[in-house]
């Protein structure tokens, strides 16, 4: 090495300051690297995965397009490329990457997994369970390659044979979080409850999820006399599905704390046997033990055939209700729609999963015609215009959290949803609630049921191929046209 400040120096020194963790450390290395030989493309290649491995995926797409430039022929740099494509969302170009790095790593397993994963997130999940399944035939017992097929085919409907898959995964890499926890979904949509909350706590061990260090979470031992916090650990609607279990935990005789989303704390204040309900991110009380939302099912033991579903078990404001409800038209139904969920930008694969469950705008055009329906949007930032044709009435603007959309929710006679918060909050009511789910539905949907053990208002409207809303809008405008008339 000729410096300490040379180019050698601060690549090397990059390398080393990753391998302890250090990204940010050693993105500067790199950067301060590329600036002394700007033609080097492992000093771009490196640089662009610090930056991704720091979430700025956007300056990680910059230096792997330079490393590239420099070097057309380098394989790895393509499917890291690829991989940052995807989680833009930017799916095409993502594709055209990863098809590269196979071209040119077309004995490297990664490779064909980055373009199976990029199939699956189009929705192509037939031809991503075909890449996984020719990566087997050259490397038998693959555990990515088995766990991405399990996917794949959970995705097609095809359960037997993901779980199948799921459990040769497991078998070979029994402490891979992410492959128990792919598992965990499939054993929960096949209804498998009994083992599936237990996989389920895997979700703990995955790279991305941050324990909050309050030591072992409650398992459903006597709690009698004592304080626990419940707390909620994903999104609003597994929020609103979960807090059903509060109720059954206070009447173990335990004072009940429960910490929510800010925007759910005031409607929370109607959840029976709650003492106390906190802010996510505001100062705690002292609590003896806790519990993770989503791990209450596996503290009470919960199957198929004892979910409790007593509903409502949130209520609306009687008079915000009634204030909504003589807003509306009299006469004919009163329908809520709801047709996108969170973008989630700031989470890729979240962010993926969004896409395809949102129905697009045009598809909702054909249910502007069915007589004796008055639209009310429950969407908030609802982009305009609508479809020609579809009228809808938006009063969002006057809602501030989900206390107001309940409010107006109980001014309604029907909620109409893709799988979002707003499909949890009109069955937490006890209101009618048909859900759109895209063909891939979440596991809480279970399989092949059009109706849900978790909310009995609900019917469920399953896509019947990847994408094709067209169908679903279809019947149900059918449905609704004869509910209408």
């Amino acid at each position: 090495m000729a410096s300490e400040t040379g180019p050698a120096a601060f690549f090397h020194m990059g390398n080393r300051l990753l391998e302890h963790g250090l990204t940010d450390a050693a993105i500067a290395a790199f950067q301060r690297c590329a600036v002394l030989v700007p033609n080097h493309a492992a000093v771009h290649y490196n640089l662009g995965n610090a930056l991704a491995g720091a979430g700025r995926t956007v300056e990680a797409v910059d230096a792997l397009l330079a490393c590239l430039r420099i070097a057309p022929d380098f394989g790895p740099g393509y499917v890291n490329l690829a991989n940052a494509l995807r989680h833009l969302a930017l799916l095409d170009q993502a594709q055209a990457m990863a098809e590269l790095g196979v071209r040119h790593l077309p004995d490297v397993p990664e490779a064909r997994l980055c373009l199976g994963a990029v199939l699956h997130d189009q929705g192509a999940f037939a031809a991503a369970a075909a890449v996984y399944r020719a990566v087997l035939l050259d490397v038998p017992g693959h555990a990515g390659a088995l766990s991405s097929l399990g996917n794949s085919l959970r995705a097609m409907g095809r359960l037997d044979a993901a779980l199948a898959a799921h459990g040769q995964a497991v078998a070979a890499a029994p402490d891979d979080a992410e492959i128990r926890f792919s598992r965990a979904t499939a054993l929960l949509a096949a209804g498998d409850f009994a083992e599936g909350w237990a996989e389920y706590e895997w979700r703990w061990r995955r790279a991305e999820v941050r324990p909050r260090g309050f030591g072992e979470a409650w398992r459903g031992e006597d709690i009698a006399g004592r304080t626990i916090l419940l707390h909620a650990e994903q999104g609003l609607g597994d929020t609103l599905q979960f807090v059903r279990y509060a109720p059954l935990v206070a009447a173990r005789g335990a004072w009940v704390v429960l910490e929510v989303q800010a925007s759910l704390v005031r409607l929370m204040g109607t959840l029976p046997g709650v003492a106390q309900v906190v802010a996510r991110g505001d100062a705690l009380p002292a609590f003896d033990v806790h519990c993770p939302l989503l791990s209450l099912p596996r503290a009470f033991r919960t199957r198929l055939g004892n979910v409790p579903a007593d509903v409502p078990y949130l209520c609306a404001e009687p008079a915000a209700a009634a204030a909504f409800r003589v807003r509306l038209p009299d006469g004919g139904l009163r329908v809520g729609l709801a047709w996108a969920g969170s973008p989630h930008t700031d989470h890729a694969m979240t962010h993926l999963m969004d896409r395809r469950r949102s129905v697009g705008l045009a598809a909702l055009g054909g249910l502007g015609d069915v007589a004796g329906v008055h639209w009310v949007s429950l969407q908030k930032d609802a982009p305009a215009p609508l479809p020609d044709g579809l009228t809808v009435i938006d009063l969002m603007r006057e809602v501030t959290d989900f206390a107001d959309t309940a409010a107006l929710v109980g001014a309604l006679d029907l909620v109409i949803s893709v799988d979002t918060s707003v499909a949890h909050l009109a069955g937490a009511l006890g209101r009618p609630v048909w859900l759109l789910s895209r063909f891939d539905g979440c596991w809480r949907w279970l399989h092949g049921r059009d109706d849900s053990p978790w909310y009995p208002g609900m019917r469920i409207y399953r896509q019947e191929q990847p994408h094709d809303w067209a169908g679903v809008i279809e019947r149900v405008r059918a449905d609704l046209a004869g509910l209408s008339g």
